[in-house]
């Protein structure tokens, strides 16, 4: 079965979607929760890894170079420190279509490390023959002695991290993808949550390949830091963290089949900061040229900058505008008449948001806050009408936050004017560059037993600094939980989707006292008014991801084994299956379809031990999908699904059968004759 049948999320540019090789899956950054001394950094690739994917599977390519960078001073542009991966693959028994034969490796994957400083003058090798372990095959080939003859593929994998020279920890390697969305409902115009069925994380079940570094927070300092820090939002430890994937310019392919030879300086082909930048925010046609450009490049170059000053999402959350055409964002509207001491305030596309606070008649009101402009940032936020989120959005991917009035918290602020002083918040601000994450690394991470921890990060943060006690008593800077989530950073368990949707819906600027339009100003009052409890309980259903993070490094999961409960396999199932009756070492549901083959209709029938959510969809065998079959909450007992595929060709097809949370429980062959 193709992996275009199960396409991932991350395939979010035209040209990178025919590279997967070289594209860039995601990008984390956080405090390292068992080691709050170091900061680790992940950048995964190679997106939609089916785990029963061979016989070749994936693994890094030869003629990338693979990077992680890091600005760490805003005095400098450009990175400060980068490390780059570069891959090599080798055969051990070229003789064997199999990828693990009696110890040895075919495609076998080694790295070197580097760690290049000063303008990329200083290269160092930090790692050299670094080893990738091989994909979750199966028992067989990891722990079999005629596989690997490994303990377990967790043991196998673990033995694969190593300490580089200047102290990083490293490791490289297939994982289980951490990110966690609703693919199908998202794409399909907005249907997140879904309106007529169960939410399903479209990433369940497929692999990626991992990039892992546990770096000491010294490390990525600037010279003139402190350390240890002075307070939890100190300026000088604010890091920008970004990947990219680079190849070189010409690519020429040999008429014997041997590998392409390749020429030319290297070209960056696929870069990501900032989650969902490239696949939600910018449009398709603009989608290349970003990941061509990097951060360093945005600050002068303001042609994409429109895309966040009004961001498409947001047409979909203004009853004004398109707010009817996605029933699944009925709990998100923008703000576009925030009530302040100075009038109500449209933050709706098109609208000029709080440009007006650049005439002179208000200088006194915006005096030391980050719109002023002896400040030095007022062009940068207020840069001209028509341009209503220059204070929220674009920042948030471009700069970071200032711990400046506006962007601290509303509490203690006076009534109705969000510019005064309120509750110091976050300040990750680095305004050098572009899309990039943003982490303050003073900030400690919040332990993953604490009640209060939230994968809401930063939106939950506020929300306890608004509402709960003692936070919501003082102004004084404290370490509010989840301070360290998304957009401080990004940790795997962060909620991205949601955070971002709730975002462009205007969570940002009510937390900092732009409320939304049903606050009462003139008689005060909690913040937390419909239009705010609407936005912070809006969910897209997928909130965690399909396997639980581990404690310790590299975090990440496990990849799931190719003979695991998502290998997919093809299964065939005659009706003498179901005569025999379905006993506890039965799978839940069980499928086959009637007569078979079959000319213009067949019936599934489909077997069901206990209630489950199953949704069943037919394809071509080149992975096209061709309609869904049923989708709904089957009880127990057996269920007859009839089948009209009149109008398609004879040939083979597949029926897919699914569990509510999108794993692969059978597929069924079905074969259309004259």
């Amino acid at each position: 079965m193709s992996v275009s049948l199960f396409a991932s999320s991350h395939r979010e540019a035209p040209l990178i979607a025919d590279d997967p090789v070289a594209d860039n899956v995601d990008v984390y950054a956080f405090r390292s929760p068992d080691d709050p001394g170091t900061v680790t950094l992940i950048a995964t690739y190679i997106p939609g890894q089916l785990p029963h994917g061979g016989p070749n599977y994936y693994h890094f390519g030869e003629d990338i170079r693979y990077e992680i960078h890091i600005d760490n001073d805003v005095s400098t542009p450009g990175d400060d420190v980068l490390y780059r991966f570069t891959f090599t693959r080798t055969n051990e028994d070229p003789s064997t279509f199999f990828n693990i034969r009696l110890g040895k490796e075919n495609l076998k994957t080694t790295y070197r490390l580097e760690r290049i400083t000063n303008g990329g003058n200083n290269v160092d090798v930090i790692v050299e023959n670094g080893v990738v372990p091989a994909p979750n095959i199966g028992p067989r080939s990891i722990e079999s002695e005629v596989g690997l003859n490994q303990d377990s593929y967790e043991a196998y994998s673990n033995s694969a991290i190593t300490t580089a020279t200047t102290g990083e920890t490293v490791f490289a390697g297939p994982v289980d993808d951490p990110f966690f969305v609703d693919l199908g409902g998202i794409f399909d115009l907005g249907d997140a949550p879904r309106q007529d069925g169960d939410p399903i994380d479209g990433l369940a079940c497929f692999n990626t390949s991992a990039l892992v570094l546990k770096v000491p927070i010294q490390a990525l300092l600037p010279g003139e830091a402190n350390f240890p820090a002075e307070s939890i939002l100190d300026p000088t430890h604010v890091i920008g963290v970004w990947a990219s994937s680079s190849r070189p310019a010409i690519r020429t392919l040999q008429t014997d089949g041997s590998k392409p030879a390749v020429d030319g300086d290297f070209v960056q082909v696929s870069r990501l900061g900032m989650p969902l930048t490239n696949e939600a925010v910018i449009p398709i046609g603009m989608k290349d040229y970003w990941n061509a450009i990097t951060p360093y490049d945005e600050l002068a170059d303001t042609l994409l900058d429109r895309y966040f000053y009004n961001p498409e999402l947001a047409l979909y959350m203004d009853d004004d505008q398109f707010g009817g055409a996605v029933p699944a964002f009925a709990p998100l509207r923008v703000q576009t008449a925030s009530p302040t001491a100075v009038g109500d305030i449209d933050f709706s596309n098109g609208a000029d948001g709080l440009f007006a606070l650049t005439d002179p008649a208000f200088e006194d009101l915006i005096a030391g806050s980050a719109f002023d402009a002896a400040v030095g940032f007022q062009s940068l936020l207020l840069p001209g009408p028509g341009k209503p989120r220059s204070v929220d959005l674009w920042p948030i991917f471009h700069t970071g936050a200032p711990n400046l009035a506006p962007y601290q918290l509303a509490t203690g602020k006076t009534a109705g004017n969000p510019f005064t002083a309120g509750k110091p918040f976050i300040h990750n601000f680095l305004p050098n560059g572009g899309d990039m994450l943003r982490l303050n690394m003073a900030v400690p991470p919040t332990p993953r037993d604490d009640p209060n921890f939230s994968s809401l990060g930063l939106v939950q943060a506020a929300a306890i600094g608004l509402t709960v006690a003692p936070f919501n008593t003082t102004t004084d800077l404290e370490m509010i939980p989840n301070m360290d989530g998304f957009p401080n950073g990004r940790r795997l368990e962060d909620d991205v989707t949601r955070i971002e949707l709730q975002a462009v819906a205007g969570v940002v600027l009510a937390a900092v006292g732009l409320f939304y339009d049903d606050y009462d100003l003139e008689n005060g009052g909690s913040p937390v008014t419909p239009g705010l409890t609407n936005v912070l309980g809006y969910t897209t259903g997928v909130e965690a991801n399909d396997k639980p993070f581990r404690s310790d490094f590299p975090y990440l999961a496990l990849p799931a084994s190719g003979k695991g409960e998502c290998s997919g396999a093809i299964s065939t199932v005659s009706n003498d299956f179901f005569e025999t009756g379905m006993g506890a070492s039965a799978p839940n549901v069980v499928g086959v379809n009637f007569p078979n083959p079959f000319q213009s209709q067949t019936t599934i029938k489909l077997r069901v031990r206990e209630t489950t959510a199953v949704s069943i969809e037919m394809y071509d065998i080149n992975g096209r999908m061709l309609k869904q079959l049923a989708r709904e909450s089957f009880p127990a007992g057996e269920h007859l699904i009839p089948v009209n595929v009149s109008g398609v060709p004879q040939g083979t097809y597949l029926a897919v059968v699914k569990s509510g949370s999108g794993r692969i429980l059978q597929t069924i062959r079905m074969i259309k004759s004259n």
